[in-house]
């Protein structure tokens, strides 16, 4: 199989969908790899690293488009490189569409094969494409949302950590899974005063017990998200309904029971968000105010860095990219319904449940996708 990647076009997006070791082992396996010139730079890696593995290096984006069989990537195609895609053409990278109907409307009009990292499965119902993001944005958000703390920054000017004789920063994170728990860790170690809350009670067990008593658990709920944001310095969203667009737990009207200068972290935003007044932003300009209340934003939060972000998602992909180019995707995913379970669109059919039931359009069932 021929298999391109060309360079991320997103605003301030850094990372690269195939690492010279990913492109190694397709190349290892019969395959042919051609990389856009540039396109690991940002990550650390040079043209040169891919071509002394075997990898083509081309001009242009549109040279990858044009030949590959599979393009794989890191972020959602832009709308440039969607009306570069083509019917029989196969789509391997992060797409977010329940809440971007623009984009699932052009990969529909296209007829691509996609097959997105975030609702790729495994057999713990965990979703491993999607964790090593995770894992690094919930470290960063903590790490964001104190520079957005800063006075400086159009934050309350609040410490993380306090000093002897001043309280620390009221943090509450919203979500206890991959994201939330990793921001705790980091907000935890930061000297943070920290409140984790889950709808699981197993889950919140399992946080009460890893952290041995350095933050508090709480069952989360409307009311016990009200009360503690009227304390947080910070709030950090940290929920997830695989595939599906992210509830909105806090409300427009709620901002105005917050501390002035207070930080919202909306790690959700690739699913629309998690807070009624977030919108994505870049890490050009990731912080805006809203009623007082700082948002930040940033909707490709582990471009930042994007050299362990880069490593971290090839380590994760790269079986599956191997599995998709050695048996094909039909193979590929009759052989594994978690694999399967990433396949959002095919010949102009929408194939994943909980898009469809966001953006209120009509699915075929992946099985019968495969027989088309």
């Amino acid at each position: 199989m021929l298999i391109g990647c060309p360079k991320e076009i997103k605003p301030q997006e850094f990372r690269v969908g195939l690492t010279p070791n990913a492109a190694l082992e397709a190349i290892s396996h019969g395959h042919q790899v051609i990389i856009e010139t540039g396109a690991g730079a940002g990550s650390g890696f040079t043209d040169e690293d891919y071509t002394k593995i075997g990898a083509e290096i081309v001009d242009t984006a549109e040279e990858i488009f044009a030949r590959a069989e599979m393009v794989v990537k890191v972020k959602e195609p832009q709308a440039v490189e969607r009306r570069q895609l083509r019917e029989g053409q196969l789509l391997f990278t992060y797409l977010h569409l329940a809440p971007d109907p623009s984009q699932t409307r052009d990969l529909l009009d296209s007829g691509v094969t996609a097959i997105a990292y975030e609702t790729v499965t495994d057999r713990h119902g965990g979703l491993p494409l999607l964790a090593p993001m995770s894992e690094v944005a919930g470290r960063l958000a903590p790490q964001m949302g104190a520079w957005s703390l800063q006075k400086a920054n159009g934050g309350r000017g609040v410490l993380m950590g306090g000093v002897p004789g001043v309280r620390p920063a009221n943090v509450t994170i919203i979500g206890g899974g991959v994201v939330g728990t990793a921001a705790a860790r980091v907000a935890v170690g930061m000297g943070a005063n920290v409140t984790i809350l889950d709808r699981s009670v197993p889950r919140l067990s399992y946080l009460d017990d890893i952290f041995h008593g350095r933050l508090t658990t709480q069952f989360s709920d409307a009311a016990a998200i009200a009360d503690l944001i009227t304390r947080a310095d910070m709030v950090i969203g940290a929920v997830l309904i695989p595939g599906a667009a992210a509830p909105k737990l806090i409300t427009r009207e709620q901002l105005s029971t917050m501390q002035p200068g207070a930080v919202l972290v909306d790690v959700a935003i690739d699913q629309g968000g998690c807070f009624e007044t977030s919108r994505p932003t870049t890490h050009a300009e990731p912080v805006y105010e809203v009623d007082g209340v700082m948002h930040y934003c940033v909707a490709n939060m582990p471009g930042a860095v994007a050299r362990t972000s880069t490593i971290a998602l090839g380590n994760a992909t790269l079986p599956f990219m191997l599995a998709l180019a050695n048996k094909g995707w039909r193979k590929a995913c009759e052989d594994d319904p978690h694999l399967m379970e990433g396949l959002n669109t095919h010949a102009g059919h929408l194939t994943h449940y909980a898009v469809g039931r966001a953006l209120e359009i009509d699915v075929l069932s992946p099985a019968k996708a495969l027989k088309i």
